[in-house]
């Protein structure tokens, strides 16, 4: 669920399609997205059965560990588009807000987390020509919970 209003347009990002859009202002610390609705878990071995571009595939993220969710209805929240430079964090499933964000800022985060371990994404990063792998879940662990900590500084 999303929880500030928000509108998907075209996203800033280039090749990206559409993104997330905030209409109203958030506060660093606070929750822009949280999961509702998890009907669909997965280990990532069952998940790797399915061809790369099949729409469980597509629609899972690493929720944790080698467990994915699956969210094959495309919710909005599917246009949180990746960033190395991202205006938010994912946590175990929830995006927070890693600055004040205006209105009108575009909702990213860096999709490292929510793939699996070395995981490549089938682009790169648009800003920095990167490649997008996947990162160890006890990284993705690690400095989600100390960025999390840092934003209750």
């Amino acid at each position: 669920m999303i929880l500030p209003r928000y509108r998907v347009d075209v996203s800033g990002i280039s090749g990206a399609g559409k993104g997330l859009f905030l209409d109203e202002a958030v506060l660093r610390g606070r929750v822009i997205i949280a999961p509702d609705n998890i009907h669909t878990v997965w280990p990532e071995a069952q998940l790797r059965r399915h061809p790369a571009d099949s729409r469980e595939v597509e629609s899972s993220v690493r929720w944790f560990e080698d467990q994915f969710s699956l969210t094959p209805e495309w919710s909005d929240e599917c246009y949180v588009n990746h960033s190395y430079t991202p205006t938010a964090l994912w946590h175990l499933g929830f995006i927070f807000a890693l600055a004040d964000l205006p209105v009108g800022t575009e909702v990213t985060m860096d999709y490292r987390y929510v793939i699996g371990d070395g995981e490549r994404m089938p682009f790169t990063d648009t800003a920095t020509g990167r490649e997008i792998v996947g990162l160890p879940w006890s990284e993705v662990l690690r400095d989600g919970a100390r960025a999390l900590l840092a934003l209750t500084d």
